[in-house]
This record gives structure tokens, C-alpha cells and sequence, in this order.
């Protein structure tokens, strides 16, 4: 009996310290996965998705005013007299609005109304403003965009193979979701000015503007 006694009492501590790391284990937060889906770093995920998409805007807007020799060959750009929709809108060969987009190639309303929409997205995302209008506007051009293109279509309307790599979601759509989670989650109070922008008298109260 004695014995049995002592036999226990040596192994009560390794057994209590076992039971406390089983415990401890158990109850212990993941710190490296907390640490991934904190807010903080949610945000700062959201805000760095902001601004690439900005710089995409931007990018294509700068490109297609001063020719860059990129998408838009140098000296053609809008600032030199080129139309920054007769290249896009004029090779348009399969949908439904094919003649309708022909039409619009090169009119000034359709120049000024593309361009500006570029330059005006570009810069709420940047500054983080007024991200719900920026989403209605980038979501109405990437749809126009997108049934330009009419992934839809197996062949072109002069009978060539059309390439489209998915028939309903392409970049376009891609473009569009992006721009309406970052309205939907205010990505603008991180890195931008969204904090600022909802407390100004003219913003606050109307939830469009946000």
C-alpha cells in the first residue's frame, strides 16, 4: 500500500503537466491563422486590392491620352487628336450590339464619356472615395465592355473562331465584382480617405455616396 502511494505521488506532477499541455493545446488560439483574418489585416488586403485596381484604371487612362507605346501606339494618344474608342469599338465582330458599337467608334460623347469614366474611377479608388458610384460606373462600363467583346460566341460574324476562353465570365465580370465587394466592405477607410469622405455634411446620410 505503501508503495502504491509513493508510486503515485511520483507521478501525479508528470501527469498534471500533461493534462495542463493536453488542456493548454487544446484551448491555445492558432496565432499564425488568427493573425492572417484579423480586421486589421483584412482591411489592409482590401485596401491593397483598391489600389492595384486604381492603378488599372489610371494606367489605362494615362496610356490611351498621351500614348505610351503600349495599348496606344506613341503619338496617337487622345492629347495628340486620336479617339481612344475607334481602335476598341470599331474591331467589335460578334453580339447582338455589333452595329450599335460600330456607330459609336470615334463620337465625341463616347471619347470623353469613356475616358472621363476612367479617370473618375481611377481616382475614387486611389482616394478611397465615394466607392459605390465608382462601382455602378466601373460596373456599367466592364458590362458595355464585355458584351463588345460577346464572349458568348463561338465564332466572329465573319465566320472565324472567336477564342473566348469562357463563355460567360471573363475579365470584364472579374473587374465588376472586384469593384462592387470593395464598395460593399468600405474598403476606403483603410489607406484612403473613406473615414473622412463619410463625414463630410454632403456625404453623411446618403448611402450612395459612401
Amino acid at each position: 500500500m505503501a508503495l502504491h502511494q509513493h508510486q503515485n505521488q511520483h507521478r501525479q506532477p508528470g501527469m498534471r503537466f500533461a493534462g495542463w499541455r493536453k488542456a493548454t493545446s487544446a484551448t491555445a488560439p492558432n496565432t499564425a491563422a488568427d493573425e492572417l483574418t484579423t480586421p486589421l489585416t483584412v482591411a489592409r488586403v482590401a485596401a491593397a486590392t483598391r489600389l492595384l485596381t486604381a492603378f488599372t484604371f489610371l494606367w489605362a487612362f494615362g496610356d490611351k491620352t498621351f500614348g505610351w507605346g503600349y495599348a496606344t501606339p506613341a503619338g496617337k494618344g487622345w492629347i495628340d487628336g486620336g479617339s481612344p474608342t475607334t481602335g476598341f469599338l470599331s474591331h467589335v465582330s460578334a453580339g447582338p450590339l455589333e452595329e450599335t458599337f460600330h456607330s459609336w467608334a470615334g463620337a465625341a460623347w463616347a471619347d470623353w464619356t469613356f475616358m472621363l469614366g476612367l479617370l473618375g474611377i481611377g481616382i475614387a479608388l486611389a482616394s478611397g472615395v465615394a466607392l459605390r458610384v465608382a462601382a455602378a460606373a466601373g460596373s456599367t462600363m466592364m458590362a458595355l465592355m464585355w458584351a463588345a467583346e460577346w464572349p458568348p460566341a463561338r465564332h466572329l460574324s465573319d465566320g472565324s473562331l472567336s477564342m473566348s476562353t469562357n463563355p460567360l465570365v471573363d475579365y470584364h465580370v472579374v473587374y465588376a465584382a472586384v469593384l462592387v465587394a470593395l464598395a460593399a466592405i468600405g474598403a476606403g477607410r483603410t489607406w484612403g480617405l473613406g473615414s473622412l469622405w463619410q463625414s463630410l455634411t454632403l456625404v453623411r446620410g446618403k448611402r450612395w455616396l459612401v
